[in-house]
């Protein structure tokens, strides 16, 4: 009688804590859409109305481009999973977007990590772990690998004043901060997530050649997918660039943005941010780029999210942990 209870009370926990990571979620979305201080939603729903941007074939095309984008991301996921389990499209589907769904308030999107391990049985979880680390530092290196190239190209294209002397402070901190990291990463205690760094080293590198081949042009794909996604909403919203001056402010735009750590939901803010100081020096006005941000961020993470929920409520403890 008693472990019936227990279990009855387990259960009532877990579906309230399951209502809990969805309520939030969607009250994250509505407060960001409803009171962002930087855009009006009224004002950005009447902009688009009156200027009839988003024609049938202008959504369809913005749909199809977002389900690529996710499609391409739940592709990563399979592939770097299958390295230790092999999982179905489904499968891969329902963790990816109800992790997403269940980190959409955390910073930096850390609450993935957790989301996704709780999928399989305990014996898989920290390799689950370093799994999702791997895929997120492959879409980062794509990041940086093109977002250095656009900034390069940026710099020679719009010169900008730089103050030698907060930038030698910045350095020196970032120095500093390194030298810290260095000392932390020799000592024999130091542990990520009670897993030896020697060992995270050993799996990184022990990862199939191919699997990481397939990860990095995943990754690459679907930073263009995504990019380009950023390119066609500024076409609808008739600024006058052409795909290689757009592509090294957007890049650029990126780079700067995915180094400023945020809580994901204000993520949208970080890039609104950079992406109007950057795309200020080609002319481009305030409310257009803030009115693609918010677009680019509904159709790439609101939306996934929303179905994501699905998957949220509809999980299942007992019966995941037999993966």
């Amino acid at each position: 009688m008693h472990n019936a209870l227990s279990y009855k009370t387990k259960q009532f926990f877990f579906v309230l804590i399951k209502l809990s990571i969805v309520v939030g979620a969607f009250y994250f979305i509505y407060n960001k859409l409803v009171n962002n201080n930087s855009l009006d939603l009224s004002e950005f729903a009447t902009f688009l109305t009156e200027n009839k941007i988003f024609s049938t074939k202008n959504i369809i095309s913005l749909l199809f481009l977002s389900v690529i984008n996710s499609f391409l991301e739940i592709s990563k996921w399979k592939i770097l999973v299958s390295s230790i389990k092999k999982i179905t499209f489904p499968e891969a589907l329902q963790q990816s977007l109800g992790s997403l769904t269940a980190s959409l308030f955390t910073p930096n999107r850390i609450g993935e990590y957790g989301a996704k391990a709780i999928y399989f049985k305990k014996l898989y979880r920290k390799r689950i772990l370093l799994l999702n680390l791997i895929g997120n530092m492959m879409q980062m290196a794509v990041t940086v690998i093109l977002g250095t190239i656009g900034l390069i190209l940026f710099l020679q294209y719009y010169p900008i004043e730089i103050n030698t002397h907060k930038v030698s402070k910045f350095l020196i901190i970032i120095l500093v901060i390194l030298a810290f990291l260095l000392f932390g990463l020799k000592q024999k205690r130091y542990r990520i997530q009670g897993i030896l760094i020697k060992k995270v080293k050993r799996f990184i590198t022990e990862l199939p050649f191919k699997i990481s081949v397939l990860t990095f042009l995943i990754s690459t794909l679907r930073y263009l997918v995504f990019s380009f996604q950023f390119y066609y909403l500024l076409h609808l919203f008739g600024v006058q660039l052409n795909y290689k001056d757009a592509m090294i402010i957007i890049t650029s735009m990126y780079l700067l943005a995915s180094v400023i750590p945020s809580i994901f939901i204000f993520d949208v803010v970080v890039k609104g941010s950079v992406a109007v100081y950057l795309f200020s020096f080609a002319g481009v006005n305030e409310f257009t780029i803030l009115c693609i941000i918010t677009t680019m961020w509904f159709l790439n993470f609101v939306l996934p999210s929303i179905f994501g929920s699905y998957y949220v409520l509809s999980f299942n403890f007992d019966k995941q942990n037999d993966l």
